[in-house]
């Protein structure tokens, strides 16, 4: 090991270790505690949102002058509008029930020891994600609301906001004379740190890696903590051939122009093959129209000519565009658009358009991932829209947590038993 990949090691651990150390404190934190400092964050934000945004700023140049794309720099900016909301998350946060404590099942056994299973903090959270400097905030609010410290390490294209943001939590823990060493922000951009975070299991207690396919497989791959994973976003949307035009329009719409740089935005249309006949030149120019380039199976093409296509390629079936770029394909059946989402999806939100009650009963109960909806936009996979407050991530995974991940999320359970002298 060379000299700089010690000097990573050494610091990395070292700051896992006082996230460890201020965890203990936080777990026995009371709720008007915690949702006393999440306050104190929001107004702290407001003091230092000149200061942010300077430093914002700075991430915003640098990622312009590597000509990354509009919906990354979309991703990567923050205004005045934006600070707000996160001050609101941190107030709707606070507002949430304490999970930590909560009698998740109990009862008696026959020889009269009373057991209770309840909710306890998991930890040290280790959270890796890219871009957006907003998680900084989400996820150290959820982790301190549920009693436990975190290690962050966001991306080097947002490293002075991540950093200006984490000085700011810091800075309202200190003045509440709490222990501001539960919220550690890695400030090295050296890949090694996320290698060293993801070994440590002495200090750490979970890795959730958010962001796209490389770092969260390279994360699976390096980690020796365990890992809550939180996945790509090839989501599809069926309409069937009972669809209605009007809906079937206004939700794919939504679903891939709203924001479409974000996990949970359409990337793949599927057609019935009959709706397609009726409905699917307009529906087709529609998208276009919303500048958002179509990239069509063989079938579509030969169905619509006239239209500004492009032929798919085998890739753009599993593709997380994260753009104004949608793949089109036309099917003959409910179970081929299943088949499709099958092979291609990855198990994060999948919708049906129809009004077949039989078939969305069977496309719900069918369709293997976290949300599935009929009649709805895809858009709504999200913490705050399921009335979770902020989310740490969106799990992929059946395991511990699937779907958007809030308070819940981040706790474990613990049996406590009661006897009056009982011996085995």
């Amino acid at each position: 090991m060379n000299q700089g990949n010690l000097t990573v090691r050494i610091s990395v651990t070292e700051q896992a270790r006082q996230a460890k150390e201020a965890s203990s404190a936080w777990a026995l934190f009371t709720r008007e505690q915690k949702d006393e400092a999440l306050r104190k964050i929001g107004s702290q934000l407001l003091q230092d949102e000149a200061y942010i945004l300077s430093e914002n700023q700075k991430d915003m140049q640098a990622a312009k002058a590597e000509q990354h794309p509009a919906s990354y720099l979309d991703r990567l900016l923050l205004t005045p509008e934006r600070i707000k909301g996160l001050v609101q998350s941190l107030e709707d946060l606070a507002k949430l029930p304490d999970p930590i404590g909560e009698v998740i099942t109990e009862w008696t056994l026959p020889n009269g020891l009373h057991i209770q299973q309840t909710r306890v903090p998991l930890g040290v959270i280790g959270m890796v994600y890219e871009a957006r400097p907003n998680v900084t905030i989400d996820a150290a609010a959820i982790a301190l609301k549920t009693g436990n410290a975190i290690v962050l390490r966001g991306s080097r294209s947002a490293s002075h906001s991540n950093q200006a943001l984490t000085r700011s939590i810091r800075t309202a823990l200190e003045q509440m004379n709490l222990p501001h060493e539960a919220v550690q922000y890695l400030e090295t951009t050296d890949r090694e740190a996320v290698d060293v975070l993801c070994t440590l299991n002495e200090y750490v207690d979970v890795i959730i890696p958010r962001g796209g396919a490389s770092l969260i497989s390279r994360v699976v791959k390096t980690s020796t903590v365990p890992v809550l994973e939180t996945g790509v976003g090839n989501c599809h949307i069926y309409i069937d051939e009972t669809a209605s035009y009007e809906m079937a329009e206004a939700i794919i719409l939504n679903a891939k122009t709203q924001r479409p740089a974000v996990c949970n935005a359409a990337e793949t249309l599927l057609i019935h093959e009959a709706f397609a006949r009726q409905y699917g030149e307009q529906l087709l120019t529609s998208l276009l129209d919303a500048n958002v380039q179509l990239r069509a199976c063989e079938r579509t093409l030969q169905n619509h000519p006239s239209l500004s296509l492009v032929e798919a390629t085998a890739t753009d079936w599993d593709a997380e565009f994260l753009d104004l770029i949608l793949a089109v394909k036309t099917v003959g059946s409910l179970q081929e658009a299943m088949n499709h989402i099958a092979t291609h999806g990855t198990k994060h939100s999948e919708a049906i358009i129809t009004e077949n009650q039989a078939n969305a009963q069977l496309f719900l109960r069918a369709v293997d991932a976290a949300a599935v909806y009929h009649n709805a936009s895809t858009r709504f996979t999200d913490g705050g829209e399921f009335g979770f407050g902020a989310e740490i991530g969106i799990s992929t995974q059946k395991i511990h947590a699937r779907g958007p991940m809030g308070l819940p999320a981040l706790t474990s359970s613990k049996y406590q038993i009661a006897g009056n002298g009982q011996i085995r």
